[in-house]
């Protein structure tokens, strides 16, 4: 999974008991599965990560959120360094947690620091992290990892990837993916006690994740992400199949089967999203998920692109996302993820639509939740 978003929770290899974990690690369909049992369990960090993880810290830049003091004063402290990128519906999910322990334990000595390590072109732009850190109400130190220093120096292979470490400075364990976050703060709270820290009156209520944060459906979920840029893509199904780096015009296939997608009109497909070069155009995807999301970059001018989202041909009504609204209409403004749609009854495959209004939009790619 090196450098691959993760759907779901999956551990690093050396983990026996994650085996059954699921994702990149040998599902057949590379679907993510609900973490039960010892799956759950934090294990070791990379055997290749940096054995002074807080000096490394202390010495990167540039920080979007820094440290109250300095990222010196680290040293001493319980740290959960959190590997993410903004626009990756499993990091998205994982910081309802992040922004909790934060907030239960920072008076306790516990400092969250997230690494932003980019996916995608725009996501190495500063002022979109930052903007993204404002909406998401990222409160706690954030580090810009673009060329991607940290992520070698801790050994990642995912997002989210989480390293825990005890106020000696010692990786004490390491996460890859969603999952087993009650597990995650019990190690929390035994590293502050081992520091010393009493947290009798601290309570571990259950944190729920709201809107686009909200926990997948795993026992529903049937459909993989699906990149757009030809670089990953897979399942497409338009006649004539793409045509890497140029222009050209599409036609719908005859049918879609699940997980296929398709465009229509006049689209430039690079390696890393599908551009549309005229209006009208439209992508199709045939899912089977509670949740639909596509990544998607504005137009180089600046101004909103309007879309419409059907779904199996009709508005999406109550089956709307967050940024939609019953009727299907939303509006691209900024390049990040937007959730299409939120199903709240049976979940069968169903035919996502969406068609967009004028030139210039960029579309990366399809997750599910």
């Amino acid at each position: 999974m090196d450098q691959k978003r993760s759907l779901g929770f999956a551990v690093a290899a050396v983990a026996a008991a994650a085996a059954t974990a699921a994702t990149c690690f040998g599902d057949a369909l590379g679907l993510a599965r609900s973490p039960t049992g010892a799956g759950n369990a934090a294990v070791e960090a990379p055997f290749d990560t940096s054995a002074h993880p807080v000096d490394m810290l202390q010495s990167a830049s540039p920080w979007l959120l820094p440290a109250p003091e300095s990222p010196r004063s680290l040293r001493g402290k319980v740290v959960i360094v959190n590997f993410w990128t903004y626009s990756c519906i499993n990091s998205l999910r994982a910081l309802p947690y992040l922004r909790a322990w934060s907030q239960r334990y920072a008076d306790k000595g516990l400092a969250v620091v997230g690494v932003h390590a980019p996916e995608f072109g725009f996501e190495k732009d500063p002022a979109n992290v930052r903007l993204a850190l404002d909406q998401l109400d990222v409160r706690y130190p954030n580090l810009q990892d673009n060329d991607y220093a940290m992520w070698r120096a801790f050994a990642n292979r995912g997002w989210p990837g989480i390293y825990f470490i005890d106020a000696q400075g010692k990786v004490r364990g390491y996460r890859l993916g969603e999952g087993g976050y009650a597990e995650g703060e019990q190690l929390i709270r035994t590293l502050l006690a081992e520091a010393g820290l009493d947290l009798a009156h601290v309570p571990q209520t259950a944190i729920e994740g709201a809107g686009v944060e909200a926990q997948a459906d795993w026992a529903d979920l049937g459909s993989p992400e699906a990149y757009l840029g030809y670089a990953k893509a897979v399942g497409f199904a338009s006649p004539g199949g793409l045509n890497p780096g140029a222009a050209r015009s599409y036609a719908p296939a005859a049918s879609l089967s699940r997980n296929r997608w398709d465009l229509a009109g006049i689209w430039k497909v690079g390696g890393e999203y599908a551009l549309l070069e005229r209006s009208p155009g439209t992508i199709r995807f045939r899912f089977h998920a509670r949740d639909a999301h596509l990544v998607l970059g504005g137009a180089a001018d600046g101004r909103p692109v309007r879309f419409r989202v059907t779904i199996d041909g009709r508005a999406p009504s109550a089956s709307h996302g967050v940024d939609v609204d019953a009727a299907g209409w939303g509006e691209v403004k900024q390049d990040r993820l937007y959730q299409l749609i939120r199903q709240p009854g049976e979940i069968v495959d169903r035919t996502l639509e969406i068609q967009f209004s004028r030139p210039g939009v960029r579309a990366y790619v399809f997750t599910f939740g």
